[in-house]
């Protein structure tokens, strides 16, 4: 086993204890999950009920899902409070990176308070690299440094650290965040395959090819549902409910598994609008049909409803 296998063991297995302290903390039943730790992101924005983090925790915890994603550095006291308090994970907080020569990359001083806050707990930082051309690779030499000062930042802390491919960002590809991974050679920096994105800036659509050969540093995935194209700009048919679109999610997440993943998926919720518990909910009920609670072909049909 070499050292980027275990490391990536050591974290999917502090993600699965603490979803299962979470099952303790609500009285059921504390066991290894058959199903990979499943969580949502971005729920904040565009919340018609505008609910505060108190209230998000609360509806999270009736839906059933065991914690959620945090944007940024900022209010990451608030967040850890009202998650504590329902006895849910923090699992992922996003910040930004940047190349450009003409300002600090990253707010130093904040990232350590939070690496504080975050002790102990396998939270998993998500790098959003910018400031730069995309896939610009003689930016390579630049960004590695970076990314291995904030690693070292981070050892203390247990935490790991995500290259998030973002469309139009320095790191906009899932090879992107590999290639960038591997010449950091650091066993807390990994990789994280976001659907939405590959499905704007890969138009081949061979996605087996892509997490296979980035599995090695693949510690996060996120999904949600989406139409097969979209050549109009935005996010409202690349970004839906997880039971809504044309893409076919049940056979992206059927070669996670037989490619051996094991990790954490998160729910991408950016830019759908409504009542967040009631996508968040839909969205959980297709997670457990496509995760086997009804048959593979149940699960198609649940994918492809309209």
């Amino acid at each position: 086993m070499n050292r980027w296998t275990l490391w990536m063991g050591l974290g999917v297995i502090g993600l699965t204890a603490g979803a299962g302290c979470v099952c303790a903390a609500t009285g059921k039943t504390a066991a290894v999950q058959s199903e990979p730790v499943f969580f949502p992101f971005c729920i904040d924005w565009h919340d018609a009920k505008k609910r505060n983090f108190t209230e998000q925790a609360a509806m999270l915890k009736e839906l059933g899902y065991s914690g959620v994603g945090h944007i940024w550095l900022d209010k990451v006291e608030e967040r850890i409070k009202s998650l504590d308090e329902a006895g849910l994970k923090l699992y992922q907080i996003t910040m930004q990176v940047s190349l450009a020569t003409n300002k600090p990359p990253y707010d130093e001083e904040r990232f350590k308070q939070v690496l504080a806050l975050v002790k102990g707990r396998n939270v998993q930082f998500l790098l959003i690299m910018n400031g730069a051309k995309p896939s610009d690779a003689s930016q390579d030499d630049r960004a590695v440094a970076l990314v291995r000062g904030l690693s070292d930042l981070a050892r203390e802390s247990g935490s790991q650290l995500l290259l998030y491919p973002h469309t139009g960002d320095w790191i906009e590809r899932i090879e992107d965040a590999v290639r960038v991974a591997k010449k950091a050679d650091r066993p807390n920096v990994g990789a994280m395959f976001n659907l939405c994105h590959w499905l704007r800036v890969c138009p081949d659509r061979d996605y087996r090819t892509r997490l296979q050969q980035a599995m090695p540093f693949l510690w996060a995935v996120s999904i949600n549902g989406a139409d097969e194209r979209d050549e109009k700009p935005g996010w409202g048919r690349y970004i839906q409910p997880l039971d809504s679109g044309t893409f076919d999610v049940a056979a992206f997440l059927k070669t996670l598994r037989e490619l051996g993943y094991a990790g954490p998926v998160g729910l991408q919720c950016f830019g759908i609008g409504g009542d967040v518990r009631e996508h968040l909910a839909r969205s959980l009920a297709a997670w457990h049909a496509f995760n086997g609670k009804q048959n593979i072909t149940d699960a198609a049909k649940v994918n492809q409803a309209r």
